[in-house]
């Protein structure tokens, strides 16, 4: 239980740390995020408004912010608490403890920790496949709208072949913290528009 516990603190906290933060002062000197209609510390407002090495930056460590703590987890006793280790640090990225629970909508650390999850392959499979499929045959705007329907789609997809339970709960833990974000975010939101790829 102690080492669970660990886990899940440790995750939470380091997917606190909002990187796009950390690399655009570093880089920058600046908060970027200040620069944006959003101010959302991710992976798109650091490559917009930090640069290509801020971006690349903070991609890579929103990804392992999420991957090396189910990583390491999964070589130890797994117990039911992987839900919430999953979980923790895209919680910690929405709702960040160093910036007032405020954060970001928690995209790459999500895939992040599904591929943590690896050589279980089938959880960040089916979230590539639903992105894949909103983005190109099916698109839909804007990205949050694409985002929550993707997500949507990639729970259903997994309670439909998943059979751990551990990892659905965790799935579905991340899927209610981007959805909270998605929905709460003060971003102006355009319209929900579908543009069919037969049809372009």
């Amino acid at each position: 239980m102690m080492r669970d516990l660990q886990y899940i603190v440790l995750g939470y906290l380091w997917g606190s740390i909002l990187f796009a933060k950390v690399f655009g002062m570093l880089l920058k000197k600046k908060d970027i995020t200040q620069e944006t209609a959003d101010h959302n510390p991710g992976t798109y407002n650091a490559f917009h408004n930090g640069g290509f090495w801020c971006g690349v930056l903070t991609l890579c460590a929103d990804l392992l912010k999420g991957f090396l703590p189910v990583h390491f987890y999964l070589k130890g006793d797994v117990t039911t608490a992987l839900a919430l280790v999953i979980a923790a640090p895209v919680i910690g990225h929405v709702f960040s403890l160093f910036h007032h629970f405020a954060g970001g909508k928690g995209v790459a650390t999500t895939f992040g920790c599904l591929l943590g999850l690896l050589p279980e392959y089938r959880p960040v499979g089916l979230l590539v496949l639903a992105f894949l499929f909103f983005s190109i045959v099916v698109r839909i705007f804007p990205h949050s709208f694409r985002t929550l329907v993707a997500y949507g789609c990639a729970e259903i997809a997994m309670l439909l072949f998943l059979k751990n339970t551990s990892i659905l709960i965790g799935f579905t833990l991340i899927l209610l913290s981007v959805s909270f974000r998605m929905v709460t975010s003060k971003e102006e939101k355009k319209p929900f528009e579908v543009e069919l790829l037969w049809m372009r």
